[in-house]
């Protein structure tokens, strides 16, 4: 079984409940979610929008391999009504995002793990920083906590929703 970081996101509707039924379809289709950060509210990053974001990063425990984590992940979207339009940054209601499967290193057309912009980002390296510190970036040879530290992003993020405890019984989390 690998081990996947994940990033929900979403700025428009029910921001929270897309986060939680991304959350729903990823145990059915992907894996078994085993940890989650708290929920942040963050600025927009690489495009000016009113709306901020709520992100959320995921471990799961997966048998799938990138390509068809990629794909089951594109289709999630879809069916919680994300467009992939362009320009690639705006408004949507979920965006899934891969910031590691294991410690590969995959650059191809379709698929770059890890997240090629993830040591650039706040709004993932916060979250992420919460539920794997320790965890190495196979490019940097850097731990999240220590990517964290040097993050140059000034973007606004607070927690919007905290979560004492890291190991997810979500039916107890969404109650």
């Amino acid at each position: 079984m690998s081990k996947v970081y994940l990033l929900l996101g979403s700025n428009t509707g029910d921001k929270k409940d897309f986060l939680w039924k991304a959350i729903d379809l990823i145990q059915e289709e992907i894996g078994n979610v085993v940890k989650a950060s708290s929920i942040y509210e963050t600025e927009p990053w690489g495009f000016e929008c009113d709306e901020f974001f709520l992100n959320q990063v995921l471990e799961v425990k997966s048998n799938l391999l990138p390509d068809q984590l990629l794909n089951k992940l594109l289709a999630i979207e879809k069916k919680l009504g994300r467009k992939r339009e362009l320009p690639i940054y705006q408004k949507r209601p979920i965006d899934i995002d891969i910031l590691f499967f294991d410690d590969l290193i995959i650059n191809s057309i379709d698929l770059n793990i890890p997240h090629p912009h993830l040591h650039l980002r706040k709004f993932a390296l916060i979250p992420l920083n919460e539920i794997a510190g320790n965890f190495i970036h196979p490019v940097f040879h850097k731990d999240i906590r220590e990517l964290t530290r040097i993050c140059k992003d000034d973007k606004s993020i607070r927690i919007y929703e905290q979560y004492i405890h890291q190991t997810v019984n979500l039916m107890s989390v969404k109650a």
